[in-house]
C-alpha cells in the first residue's frame, strides 16, 4: 500500500511531463480559427490619433482582397516580422489593415514613425474586444479577407520569409480567384 501512495503522485508527474514534452515544439499553426470561411466579426475601430490614417469597419472589408494584421509595439516578434509586411505592401496587390492591440496611442505611433507605415488604416483596439471578436490568441496574428468580407486563412504567430512565402501569398492568391 505504501508503493502505491508513493507511485501514484509519481506516475501523474511522468504523464504531466510526457505531455508538455509532446507540445513544445507544436506548430502554432494547429490553432484553428473557427472564423475561417466565415464573414468577419461587426467591428468599427477608430483611428489611432495623429497616426495619419483612418481606422476601418467590417464594410471596408469588401470588395478588394485585404491582408489584416494585428500588432503591438510592445511586442517584440511584431518588430521581427515588419520588415516582411513593408515588402508585402510594395509587392503584392492587396489592402493591408492593421489593427493594433491594447496599445498607447503614442507608443504605435512611435513603432510605425521608427519602422515604417505599412498599412493602409489602422484601427486602435485598446480594450481588446475587436482582437477577441476576431479570435485573436495573441500578438501577431495575421488574416486574409476576400473581396466578400470572408476570413479565408489565419497564421499565428510571426510571419517569416518561409511563411510568407508557403503561406500567406498562396492564402492571398487563393482569396483573390
Amino acid at each position: 500500500m505504501r508503493y502505491v501512495l508513493f507511485g501514484l503522485p509519481l506516475l501523474a508527474l511522468v504523464a504531466l511531463v510526457a505531455v508538455f514534452a509532446f507540445s513544445i515544439n507544436r506548430d502554432p499553426n494547429l490553432v484553428r480559427s473557427v472564423l475561417i470561411d466565415k464573414p468577419v466579426p461587426a467591428f468599427a475601430l477608430q483611428a489611432v490619433p495623429e497616426l495619419g490614417v483612418p481606422g476601418f469597419d467590417t464594410a471596408s472589408l469588401k470588395g478588394q482582397v485585404s491582408v489584416v494584421n494585428v500588432f503591438a509595439s510592445w511586442c517584440i516578434p511584431c518588430r521581427d516580422e515588419h520588415p516582411l509586411l513593408m515588402a508585402l505592401r510594395d509587392t503584392a496587390d492587396i489592402r493591408l489593415l492593421g489593427i493594433n492591440q491594447n496599445d498607447a496611442p503614442e507608443n504605435a505611433r512611435a513603432f510605425l514613425a521608427e519602422l515604417g507605415n505599412p498599412y493602409d488604416a489602422v484601427g486602435a483596439d485598446r480594450d481588446r474586444r475587436v482582437s477577441i471578436d476576431w479570435g485573436v490568441y495573441g500578438v501577431p496574428e495575421t488574416f486574409v479577407v476576400d473581396a466578400d468580407g470572408i476570413i479565408t486563412f489565419k497564421h499565428v504567430g510571426p510571419l517569416t520569409p518561409q511563411t510568407l512565402q508557403s503561406d500567406l501569398l498562396p492564402a492571398i492568391a487563393r482569396a483573390s480567384e
